[in-house]
């Protein structure tokens, strides 16, 4: 399993995450929720040992992830929230880049690639410079990148960015899919009805701390109210149609 406990991260005298612990398991898709600042990406960096926590631990299958960083990152396909490329790579090129790292087998490794690039479209642009691609195509190369070797977990933050109606749909059934391969995954958003519909379970933040954390339809039963309203009522007290009502009186009234 995959093991957060009592993590917690301060940068100066500010926690921007205190104590938050959680397990996934095989098969679990775990959505992690929370407003901007709520630390979210924060916990993405320590899951994927781009961060150090200043106290706590994450394990996976019992052993701290630090003690052999190379090792657990080999188990790892991960989707950040800025598709930050190598721009004069071809997308080919930079595919080839991140399976020869992976140590890939090249025959397979070819046939992968030349597979997943026809899957999500780009096959006719594997030749083309990255710099030279939408928003869209590099988070589907990215995409690409994260799942190719066959990782054990998957940390997807916000990875439906730029991406096209029939991409997002078709990375939507590839979560649940990955889900019930019996892979890990943990899945950071914004966008609530897609946690929803794709997420086993929901771990919502609020100013670094663990607030709820439960299956999807416990969460909702708990409160007998949707996801997206559940998560409004635990994090924020702003009435959401008040605010708009008054936007659009202030926009009259310019």
């Amino acid at each position: 399993m995959l093991e957060a406990i009592q993590l917690t991260k301060r940068y100066s005298s500010l926690p921007a995450v205190q104590d938050l612990s959680f397990r996934l398991q095989p098969g679990q898709v775990l959505g992690c929720l929370g407003p901007n600042g709520s630390g979210k990406s924060t916990t993405v960096k320590m899951l994927t040992g781009l961060l150090e926590p200043s106290r706590g631990v994450v394990r996976f299958n019992g052993r701290a992830i630090q003690e052999d960083l190379a090792s657990y990152r080999m188990h790892l396909g991960y989707v950040p929230e800025e598709a930050h490329l190598y721009p004069y790579l071809t997308g080919w090129e930079y595919l080839e880049m991140v399976g020869t790292l992976r140590a890939m087998n090249r025959d397979r490794m070819y046939l992968t690639i030349d597979s997943l690039l026809q899957l999500f479209s780009l096959h006719p642009a594997r030749h083309a410079t990255i710099g030279t691609y939408s928003k869209g195509m590099r988070q589907r190369i990215l995409l690409i990148a994260a799942i190719m070797h066959d990782p054990d977990i998957f940390i997807f933050d916000e990875p439906l960015s730029g991406l096209d109606v029939t991409s997002a749909l078709i990375f939507k059934n590839l979560v649940q899919a990955l889900g019930r391969s019996g892979k890990f995954v943990f899945y950071c958003s914004h966008v609530l009805e897609v946690v929803e519909k794709v997420c086993t379970d929901v771990l919502i933040l609020r100013k670094g701390v663990v607030i709820a954390h439960d299956s999807v339809t416990n969460i909702g039963k708990i409160l007998g109210q949707s996801l997206e309203n559940t998560f409004l009522h635990l994090v924020d007290d702003v009435d959401t149609m008040d605010v708009a009502r008054d936007i659009v009186e202030v926009m009259k009234a310019a």
